[in-house]
């Protein structure tokens, strides 16, 4: 797998042989094991990952109210790593605030999550490159924190 642009199918090759790895007992990558936790996070996935020969290929269209499962998890992927690292920096002091304010991490992830693809989704749209401030900003607002300066 590529490591800093995978395709398509090979970050859904990822989550199909996570997953299998998991249920079959085999040792795990720490990225694998992360990547099962979230899936554990996320029961209504389980039934898709077991199918992997179904669903390699499977479109999902937001404007159908389709979540695609693996651009979710690999969101939740990217926000864990974020906080592992405290990039942007004091994204790992919103994300406490956020975990003490729903009281679950899980929640707390998926604050985060929603600015991360509001960011995304400007950079497609303005077709240009991520815009950290503004990712920074977003979470800034999203956990009532003073902004970062």
């Amino acid at each position: 797998m590529a490591l800093f642009n995978p395709s398509r199918d090979e970050v859904r090759q990822f989550f199909f042989d996570a997953w299998a790895k998991f249920k079959q007992q085999k040792t795990l990558t720490e990225l694998e094991k992360m990547a099962v936790g979230i899936m554990h996070m996320h029961p209504e996935y389980h039934s898709i990952l077991d199918e992997p020969e179904h669903y390699l290929q499977q479109a999902y269209y937001p404007e159908m109210g389709e979540t695609n499962p693996f651009l979710h998890m690999s969101l939740h992927l990217s926000i864990q790593e974020q906080i592992s690292i405290n990039q942007p920096t004091g994204i790992t002091q919103a994300y406490g605030k956020l975990c003490t304010h729903f009281q679950e991490e899980h929640e707390a992830q998926h604050a985060l999550l929603e600015c991360l693809a509001e960011t995304i989704w400007l950079a497609q749209r303005n077709q240009t490159g991520l815009d950290a401030a503004h990712y920074l900003t977003l979470i800034e607002q999203r956990a009532n924190i003073e902004p970062h300066k």
